[in-house]
This record gives structure tokens, C-alpha cells and sequence, in this order.
């Protein structure tokens, strides 16, 4: 899901109380597709597990920051498709990633 601003109709990533782009105080949240593409990313190659810290495109419109997983880090390109998945962090909380579209 992610908020919406019903005055000028556009998405915005992260949250927040009032519409980054017209300042209403009319947000909602809405069903996202969870499909993006790469825009840019970096490989943390010193740290143990390797791994990708990523901006992903939304199909919806805003960037959002994440780790890319479910690939060799090295096969990860700007303007590949990737898909949102979940998983849970220590204390429970549901954390969103990204894995490459088949």
C-alpha cells in the first residue's frame, strides 16, 4: 500500500501527513502493485553476506530504497524489473525487498 494524495491525485513514498507536492491533509492509502524497476543501486562487497542496497522505481511513481535479493548481486542492472516481498526483521516487523522478475 502506499499514500496517495486525493486533492492532486499523486503517490508519494515514505508517509507522511500532508502531500509533499500540494500540501493537503487529504492522504489515503491504496493498493500498490509492488513492481518497480532498479534506478540506481550499490553492492556492499565488504560487508559479510554480500548484498545490494537499491532506489526502486514504483510503478505508481515514487522511489523507495531497499535491498534487492533473490540474485547474484553481480546480474543486477538499472531497469530491471523486480517485484516486492516481505520479510519479517527480528522484532517482527514486515520489511520490504525486492527480488528480480522472471
Amino acid at each position: 500500500m502506499l499514500p496517495r494524495c486525493s486533492e492532486c491525485s499523486r503517490t508519494h513514498w515514505y508517509p507522511r501527513a500532508l502531500c509533499p507536492f500540494c500540501f493537503s491533509d487529504k492522504v489515503a492509502w491504496h493498493d500498490s502493485s509492488g513492481r518497480g524497476t532498479v534506478y540506481s543501486y550499490t553492492v556492499m562487497r565488504r560487508s559479510r553476506p554480500v548484498y545490494a542496497v537499491a532506489y526502486v522505481a514504483l510503478e505508481e511513481g515514487p522511489a523507495m530504497m531497499s535491498n534487492i535479493i533473490g540474485c547474484d548481486v553481480d546480474a543486477i542492472r538499472i531497469g530491471m524489473a523486480v517485484q516486492v516481498v516481505f520479510h519479517t526483521a527480528g522484532n517482527g516487523t514486515l520489511v520490504p525487498m525486492f527480488k528480480p522478475v522472471n
